[in-house]
């Protein structure tokens, strides 16, 4: 009965004392250094972040003494802006562009939302 590969090439038994290594030859070992690095960026994230921690800027600071209710209508009031200027851009695109920005755009509004509830939810000053 025939076998459908052929046999595996015999080794000279006077040169090649020892098994042949995956890692023999230099193209080999980068790729299993890539494949590791692949595997480590995917598998392990923390393995490849060597970044500083992030400090905001301070040119753009929310007023700390500022209320709740303050902070809540006037990122209601931006984030309306927002879908509005969204909405206005993407009429004028045509496609998956347009399709793009109107989820970007219904994104906002759903942020839009949840920033007026929590606006509802807040006690007014007395």
């Amino acid at each position: 009965m025939k076998k459908p590969t052929p046999n595996p090439p015999e080794a000279d038994t006077a040169t090649d004392t020892a098994p042949t290594s995956p890692y023999a030859s230099i193209d080999s070992k980068k790729l299993h250094e890539a494949a590791e690095r692949a595997l480590d960026y995917y598998l392990n994230p923390t393995a490849h972040v060597m970044a500083t921690p992030h400090t905001p800027n301070q040119m753009y600071f929310a007023n700390p003494k500022a209320d709740t209710e303050s902070l809540l209508a006037n990122a209601s009031e931006s984030l309306s802006s927002a879908t509005v200027m969204l909405g206005d851009f993407a009429a004028l695109l045509e496609g998956s562009h347009r399709k793009t920005l109107l989820g970007i755009a219904q994104v906002v509004m759903l942020g839009e939302l949840a920033v007026n509830q929590a606006l509802d939810n807040v006690e007014p000053a007395a």
